[in-house]
């Protein structure tokens, strides 16, 4: 279910140094996000009474927020059933169009790409996945890994890991409590002590390997992009072929590569 609790949505802003006083919050700006949010793969066309069901709002209030997205664009209706339009992806496309990472990243992944040969990748966290917001053209016919845009549960590949290795135990600890640790890959289960160990371990090697988690014949090495104040912003990722990269091949010939295009970035974002 998708929160429209007036609350979380101020601890969520408090989490992000914004704190902002509950009289100042518009519910019905949280319920309509939350609206739009719970369709997804599995729910792709719904009626009154699922939208209601996922997101806790009232069907009365649920069927007039539909309305409104129908009226401005955002959704379309048979008369029973609710779907969401393309017009939806104007709010993501805004955020790549007029964001600062992406456009500061982009000639230092293309920079790098070129160097090594695949397809590099800047991602950030929103809550429990990984959305990656830029990309490089890969250098090859035929490209493997993630869009700008992507968005994926946040333990089944390496950003994911190195990104939150850069939080405090208590922090990281609230993170997997909460966290559902979905099975992409029978051959490589990540339980929830499993992943803390994983991350502990990128914290002390400052990088992350990940092998098979989403894709078994897919792995990834990834380290926290940080800002000049040391504060993590995002990862810097690579998504390779199992068959051609080795763990050892990775370590010796692209991330010292990887690793000194962070540090350059340092002084950028």
């Amino acid at each position: 279910m998708v929160s429209t609790n007036a609350s979380a949505l101020v601890s969520k802003s408090a989490a992000n140094d914004f704190p902002i006083d509950s009289r100042d919050l518009i519910s019905g700006v949280g319920r309509v996000l939350s609206v739009i949010e719970a369709f997804n793969d599995e729910y792709g066309r719904m009626s009154v009474t699922q939208v209601a069901e996922r997101t806790g709002i009232p069907r009365t209030a649920a069927r007039r927020y539909l309305l409104n997205l129908c009226h401005f664009g955002y959704a379309d209706t048979d008369g029973k059933y609710y779907w969401l339009t393309p017009r939806v992806l104007r709010l993501g496309q805004s955020y790549l169009d007029g964001a600062r990472l992406p456009r500061l990243v982009q000639p230092f992944l293309q920079r790098l790409a070129m160097s090594l040969g695949e397809t590099v990748n800047v991602s950030v966290l929103d809550g429990h996945e990984l959305v990656y917001v830029a990309r490089s053209n890969s250098p090859r016919v035929v490209s493997i890994g993630f869009y700008a845009g992507a968005r994926v549960p946040a333990h089944v590949v390496g950003p994911g890991p190195a990104i939150l290795s850069t939080l405090s135990d208590a922090q990281l600890k609230v993170w997997i409590d909460a966290h559902e640790f979905t099975t992409f890959n029978a051959n490589a289960v990540l339980t929830p002590k499993k992943f803390e160990r994983l991350v502990l371990a990128v914290r002390e090697n400052s990088y992350c390997i990940s092998v098979g988690n989403l894709d078994q014949g897919l792995c990834g090495v990834a380290v926290p992009l940080r800002d000049r104040h040391g504060e993590c912003k995002a990862a810097l990722s690579m998504t390779l072929q199992s068959s051609i990269w080795s763990e050892r091949a990775i370590i010796e010939k692209l991330l010292p590569s990887i690793v000194e295009t962070a540090q350059v970035l340092r002084s950028v974002i």
